[in-house]
């Protein structure tokens, strides 16, 4: 008992860990406080810095993928798919439980957990809910003066 008692009054003195983020206090309307911010009447606070070794948003560079799919093994989310055609993989956010473990068996270090974590989506199937490779350039179709030359 006395250990809890002790605790509670050492938090008192404490900074907290959190801060109240967007604004000081909470606002009658999201979207008043977020159209008052782009009008330059209101401003934003901003987020706590995220600590060492915080596993954020997934952040994939498919430059540096071989497709070997240890990722889609180890998955336990299974918000991992194969782009058989491409060779490389896509992230679904919205399934996604930011573990790591991908991170950790990626042979050439293709994947990282970055320090982004406003994943909010109206749309779990928008753009910015899915981590993919990105789109091939489309090759030139030959010339035809080229041709004959």
């Amino acid at each position: 008992m006395s250990v809890m008692i002790r605790e509670l009054f050492s938090q008192f003195f404490k900074k907290p860990a959190t801060n109240p983020f967007p604004a000081v206090y909470a606002p009658k309307s999201t979207l008043g406080f977020l159209k008052a911010v782009g009008e330059g009447k209101a401003k934003i606070l901003p987020p706590v810095p995220v600590p060492e070794g915080f596993r954020g948003c997934i952040e994939y560079d498919a430059a540096k993928c071989i497709g070997c799919r240890l990722c889609m093994r180890v998955c336990p989310a299974n918000a991992i798919e194969f782009i058989p055609d491409r060779k490389k993989v896509m992230f679904h956010l919205d399934r996604c439980c930011f573990c790591g473990e991908c991170k950790d068996i990626c042979p050439v270090q293709a994947i990282e957990l970055g320090k982004n974590f406003l994943l909010a989506y109206y749309d779990r199937n928008s753009a910015d809910a899915i981590v993919a490779p990105p789109a091939p350039e489309a090759k030139p179709e030959p010339n035809d003066s080229a041709v004959a030359n």
